[in-house]
């Protein structure tokens, strides 16, 4: 059994019958979701969830289980979510698949929010690219902030086919290239006080329970 799916298996130990859980979004949320229908279906769970993109809807959607909106609902009981990086103080970089902007709307609302990620995705210090959710107007006008400001590159995403790469929102989807984080939380406020930037792919709030999937093992971090 590989890491990833350790790791989402770990986390259905959170489940409870009546919840509403919030359905991230990449590699391991979709193993997650996978094993939570099969979950529902066979001990007849009365689950709702409210997915963080579209991908992940439509997963959800073909795996059978109930979806609702978040106007549909009063409170998140769980979030279960990837990463792309986290360190020891349970920070994260999230956005790779670009849904950063729904996952921290759901997660950070969620009256818990665990974290699902294979070993690889751990380091002591957060570093790695920073996704960033912006306003196609504002792209030239966000680089040059952040070169200004932190010295470094921001370029846009783009598809296979050269296209930008958008959100599930129809924003532009780009990336900041810091190397090492040494203040998540006050990067993550910094990055959105430029004007432009919808939402950046630090999470700094918020995490109650890291899950670190390992071969034949998991490590959980509270």
């Amino acid at each position: 059994m590989n890491a990833k799916t350790n790791a989402a298996l770990e986390a259905l130990k959170y489940v409870k019958n009546g919840q509403t859980i919030g359905l991230g979004t990449g590699s391991t949320a979709a193993i997650f979701i996978d094993l939570l229908a099969k979950k529902v279906k066979n001990e007849h769970l009365l689950i709702k969830c409210i997915p963080t993109s579209l991908s992940s809807k439509a997963l959800a959607y073909q795996k059978g289980l109930v979806l609702m909106e978040p106007e549909e609902v009063s409170t998140i009981d769980v979030a279960i979510d990837g990463a792309d990086c986290m360190d020891s103080k349970k920070n994260l970089i999230k956005g790779g698949g670009g849904a950063h902007t729904r996952e921290k709307i759901i997660d950070y609302f969620a009256e818990k929010f665990i974290v699902i990620a294979d070993e690889t995705k751990f380091s002591k210090i957060l570093k790695g690219p920073v996704p960033l959710e912006l306003l196609p107007f504002a792209y030239p006008f966000v680089a040059k902030a952040i070169k200004k400001e932190f010295g470094i590159k921001t370029e846009l995403r783009r598809r296979e086919n050269g296209d930008v790469w958008k959100s599930d929102n129809g924003n532009f989807i780009a990336d900041a290239y810091f190397k090492q984080i040494k203040n998540p939380k006050k990067l993550e406020e910094q990055l959105n006080a430029i004007p432009g930037i919808v939402e950046n792919g630090i999470f700094s709030r918020n995490v109650s329970t890291v899950i670190i999937g390992y071969e034949k093992k998991v490590k959980v971090l509270n």
